[in-house]
């Protein structure tokens, strides 16, 4: 394992201390209680603070991170002005496969690039250890059936052959850099049982696991313990090659849990009702850490299941300090006694072992909820924040039904409620009907309670003679190879079977958009008569169009009630009061009927935690990846020879790289609107994941590049293409451009649209892009509140630059995707106050000017010039979001990739 680099001198070299494990091993750590000595603030901090304090003291070396670093985040201040930037130097980097491949790209040019500048490839080297799990990449192309893991994994390889070879090649290429081949299971709980160790160890000096993931769901690792969240790929790769990654000092929210959770009540109602009442507490861009006695309740798995969601409540991480049970699961999954008697020794002389109780801790604020109050819940249909009680899922249904689309809804006529309308195939289908059931996504698979509740419920189903309609395409894809040891272990896969949730894959699947089709019948009768149809998912994820582009209902569940749902068959039951189904005989089957106690799921606990099982699967990632693995051959060297692909291709972001930055004027002339957004557009719509449309740009140049629509796959499988890429951003087949004016019924054109100005011709956002390129006009993005919220996809900046996007200006940012923009040279700003393009009466034909001044500051006013029309102007001031004095050195380089290649080539 590659180590980091400790420096010769330390500024606080008195910190570093000895401890001893239960088996007399000793060790060095720096010791934050010896530096509590010097700052006796730092016995207060909320533990997640000071395990990144401990990162800044270690790697303190006086020019990245200095000895004012650690004093600032030391004096750490519940309610302290948020102004200081934390160096954080992360253990190591998680990636997977969809973010991970234009990684690997970018990392391949810069080899390129240092060749053509004379200087040895070898200087792009990753410094810390980098693993890649593929776990994107599945699809769920058969369901139901035995075979169906055997041939969507065969589809998967002969459908993703050339970006494996690229993994191949990365593997003998870059020392640090490993994969985890497809198969094995989600990145988040392969992290969680196998990639994480708890401590790391340098020599004789031990310090704590941390690491930043090109996923938003990295949180999940916080369950456990590690400091840790989602970055775009973009930082990532920065912190792979050396950087810090900077953050603002951040707030800490303390949430106190009290109580317990009721018989009947699941991990994912938990979940469900703190990310609703965090969103609420608006904590995005602030760390929540747990505490209290009803923390110390929670399973290990309820932890990470809590800890995954950060993302849906807008925290960077939700994080669980170390205690008992922490040290239970270590066991549990296999690690070895060695380490995880360093790691609980650790902990201890660190003063970090335990949960805090209240008062024990100095929280900027503190959020409470009781765990007897959490009930059965789902969400949706548009939201994971928006949690709806499972008894009030007809009258929810009902009303949103007919709501207009701003308030959620879907604007239907409410007569059209319960019509039958009949496909080509004779299949009654209504609006409500449930057509795609799914135990799917890292939320939920790695919690053995909610994964064998929903195997019993199935067995209860079965046996009560219940049955799941077959049109309903029925999947499950656990998060590791472990699920299926522990559910076949208790004999309830064939009841899972029978009701059609075979094993599809591992992998991420539905929650990330890879559900695969529906019958050609029912997306016809669907599109022709605008149907409101249901998914169910125990995922994180359903904005619009994410699951399928033809299902506009997307709830959130738990597993055992995506399997009630699917047997129910509509979403707009009430499974509280009506029969979930006929069972034998005819005879009504009510919920109650089948729902598993807790004392059933408790007595096959013992199944799902069983270290030798664990050990075995996790040594087969190298020994035995597989035959499908094994035939992948890859390009052999140090550098990359980017054979013709439609899936890998050499990125463009370093053609015509020079030593000096380029960048002579602040500011943006002249530009005009590419688009108006209204809120919460996330980045699935800025940068699809799912399917390609054959009539939009990227469905266009695969077809002119010799691929078959049945050959297309999926944007998030070509994120190694930039020219799929860039044509495929903002052409979500959802998104809203509001410069295209409304119908006659208030409605407004779906996809990726604007109007060329001037003159207003419609065209696709990207076909107007390379025309407004081709003039030198820049332009600009005007959206609401939220803008890029959703997954830490890098290439909903990277395609924003590359249709020649200059700056967005939007009433707020997700902290990702702000964070991405600035790393690719995009501006991003904010309106002030209650100003919106709306309320400036902002149309979109305008040109508009965005001025700086002579001098970039984090977070300067600016000022945005409207040129209208009739040849009035309008200014209006802004803040500029560059938050931090390295963003502004990263603006200034054109991104933080020629930021950080020049610093490595001039080393």
């Amino acid at each position: 394992m590659a180590t980091q680099k400790k420096t010769a001198s330390h500024a606080f070299d008195g910190t570093l201390k000895s401890f001893k494990t239960a088996s007399g091993t000793s060790g060095k750590f720096f010791s934050l209680p010896e530096l509590a000595k010097t700052f006796p603030n730092v016995n207060k901090l909320p533990i997640s603070v000071r395990i990144v304090l401990e990162s800044v003291l270690r790697n303190c070396d006086g020019r990245k991170v200095t000895a004012d670093h650690v004093a600032q985040l030391a004096n750490w201040s519940p309610s302290g002005e948020r102004t200081d930037e934390i160096p954080f130097v992360v253990a190591r980097v998680v990636l997977q496969d969809f973010t991970g491949v234009p990684l690997l790209a970018d990392l391949a040019a810069m080899r390129n690039v240092a060749i053509e500048q004379g200087k040895n490839p070898r200087r792009i080297e990753p410094l810390v250890p980098v693993d890649l799990v593929v776990d994107h990449s599945v699809m769920v192309d058969h369901y139901g059936t035995k075979d169906s893991l055997d041939l969507n994994m065969k589809l998967e390889f002969k459908r993703n052959n050339e970006r494996y070879e690229f993994m191949k090649w990365g593997m003998q290429a870059f020392e640090t850099f490993g994969v985890v081949p497809p198969g094995f299971g989600i990145v988040h709980q392969v992290n969680l049982e196998y990639l994480a160790r708890g401590v790391h160890q340098q020599g004789d000096v031990y310090y704590p696991d941390s690491l930043v993931g090109t996923d938003s769901h990295t949180t999940m690792i916080n369950g456990i313990g590690v400091v840790g969240w989602g970055v775009g790929g973009i930082e990532a790769e920065a912190g792979m090659l050396g950087q810090p990654v900077y953050f603002l000092t951040p707030d800490v929210v303390g949430f106190e849990l009290t109580g317990q959770l009721r018989e009947g009540v699941t991990a994912t109602d938990l979940v469900l009702t703190v990310t609703e009442l965090l969103r609420k507490e608006k904590v995005v861009g602030k760390f929540v850490e747990f505490f209290g006695e009803g923390t110390s309740t929670l399973a290990l798995p309820d932890r990470a299941t809590i800890a995954n969601m950060a993302p849906e409540y807008g925290a960077t991480m939700g994080f669980f300090p170390v205690d008992e049970k922490t040290i239970a699961y270590f066991e549990g999954t296999g690690r070895t006694k060695r380490e995880i008697e360093a790691f609980e020794a650790y902990f201890r002389a660190q003063k970090m072992f335990g949960v805090p109780r209240s008062g024990d801790i100095h929280y900027s604020k503190e959020v409470s909820l009781d765990l007897g109050a959490v009930t059965p819940s789902l969400a949706g249909p548009k939201r994971p924040q928006d949690r709806i009680e499972l008894g009030k899922m007809r009258k929810e249904f009902t009303e949103l039904f007919s709501k207009p689309t701003s308030a959620n809804g879907f604007n239907q006529p409410a007569d059209k409620l319960d019509k039958v309308y009949t496909t080509s195939s004779g299949l009654d289908v209504r609006n409500g009907d449930i057509l795609i059931a799914a135990i799917t996504s890292c939320t939920n698979t790695s919690n053995p309670a909610v994964l064998l509740a929903a195997g019993l419920l199935a067995k209860k189903a079965v046996e009560h003679g219940l049955t799941v309609a077959p049109h309903i395409k029925t999947s499950i894809a656990p998060g590791s190879r472990i699920v299926t040891e522990y559910l076949d272990k208790t004999g309830l896969s064939p009841y899972l079977d029978k009701l059609g949730f075979a094993l599809a894959g591992y992998g991420c699947t539905t929650c990330i958009g890879n559900a695969g089709d529906l019958t050609p019948e029912l997306n016809q009768v669907i599109t022709d008569n605008d149907l409101i149809c249901a998914a169910v998912l125990s995922g994180n994820r359903n904005f619009e169009a994410r699951i399928h582009p033809n299902i506009k209902a997307n709830f959130l569940a738990s597993p055992p009630l995506v399997v009630a749902y699917a047997i129910a068959g509509n979403a707009n039951r009430d499974l509280m009061t009506e029969p979930v189904g006929k069972g034998t005989n005819g005879r009504d089957v009510y919920l109650g009927d089948i729902w598993p106690s807790a004392d059933e799921i408790h007595k096959l606990m013992k199944h799902a935690m069983n270290a030798k099982v664990y050990r075995e699967s996790y040594a087969a990632v190298k020994a035995q990846p597989g035959k499908l693995w094994e035939k992948i051959d890859g390009v052999k060297g140090e550098v990359y020879s980017w054979p013709k692909s439609t899936y890998i291709a050499r990125p463009p972001f370093f053609d015509g790289f020079h030593m000096e930055p380029g960048l002579t004027d602040l500011g943006v002339k002249s530009a005009r609107a590419m688009a108006l957004f209204g809120d919460s557009i996330t980045t699935d719509h800025i940068s699809p994941a799912g399917s390609i449309k054959e009539q939009s740009p990227a469905g266009q140049w695969l077809k002119d590049n010799g691929v078959q629509k049945a050959d297309f796959n999926s944007y998030g499988s070509r994120r190694g293409n930039h020219d799929v890429m860039v044509r495929g951003t903002f052409a979500n087949v959802r998104i809203k451009n509001l410069m295209i004016p409304a119908d006659a019924d208030g409605s407004r054109e779906e996809g990726g649209l604007t109007l060329f100005q001037p003159g207003g011709k419609k065209m696709f956002i990207y076909d107007a892009a390379m025309k407004y390129m081709a003039a030198n006009t820049p332009t600009i993005i005007f959206a609401g509140e939220e803008y890029g919220t959703g997954s830490s996809r890098d290439w909903a900046a990277k395609g924003t630059q590359l249709l020649g996007i200059k700056a967005v200006v939007a009433r707020s940012y997700e902290r990702i995707h702000r964070s991405n923009l600035v790393g690719m040279g995009v501006l991003p700003l904010q309106f002030k106050g209650t100003d919106s393009w709306e309320s400036l009466g902002i149309q979109g034909d305008e040109e508009f000017d965005i001025k700086l001044g002579t001098e970039l500051k984090p977070q300067q006013d600016a000022t945005l010039v409207i040129k209208h029309a009739d040849g009035t102007f309008r200014d209006v001031g802004l803040t500029l979001r560059i938050d931090t004095p390295i963003e502004v050195d990263y603006y200034k380089h054109g991104g933080i990739l020629p930021f950080v290649l020049r610093q490595l080539l001039a080393a």
